[in-house]
């Protein structure tokens, strides 16, 4: 009976062992193509000579009448990114529920030790007024006279002026 070499059994040995990495490689190349390929199609497909119509804004119908003053709040995507933590701090929280009895007083503390960072950052994200959405409200002194039409008026068109 023929003997197979002990090079060519190593080989195959770790070939078998690389074999479990097979899919993440063709991940990382679907990924790659995926993202080659809509660039490319992006390319091809754009307008060579685009109109003023074709490069205006558009949303629900409403044509812009002026430029904003100022950029969109990120408030939005902090409160998105509060949402993640906790989702994943969730995520952790279930295979620890499991295996509690387990782990004992370490998992104990260790899932405190967890909860507390994301508690603290959470406080964190509050004390900066992630959570604070619309105008800041400024406290005026109450005026000592009444308010009128007139002084309404005037006090509109001194701010207008003023910005």
């Amino acid at each position: 009976m023929c003997q197979i070499p002990r090079a060519v059994l190593q080989h195959l040995y770790v070939m078998g062992s690389l074999s479990s990495y097979l899919p993440i490689l063709v991940l990382f190349v679907l990924g790659f193509l995926f993202a080659a390929l809509s660039i490319i199609a992006s390319k091809l497909l754009a307008p060579k000579r685009p109109t003023a119509a074709k490069e205006a804004p558009y949303e629900c119908g409403i044509v812009p009448t002026y430029e904003l003053p100022q950029r969109f709040p990120v408030r939005f995507y902090l409160v998105a990114m509060i949402f993640v933590i906790f989702d994943i701090e969730v995520i952790f929280l279930f295979p620890w529920a499991i295996v509690n009895n387990s782990l004992g007083t370490f998992g104990l503390v260790e899932i405190i030790l967890f909860s507390l960072a994301v508690f603290v950052s959470f406080i964190y994200l509050i004390a900066n007024g992630a959570l604070d959405w619309g105008p800041i409200k400024r406290i005026r002194p109450a005026s000592e006279q009444l308010r009128t039409t007139q002084s309404t008026i005037r006090r509109i068109n001194s701010s207008n002026e003023a910005a």
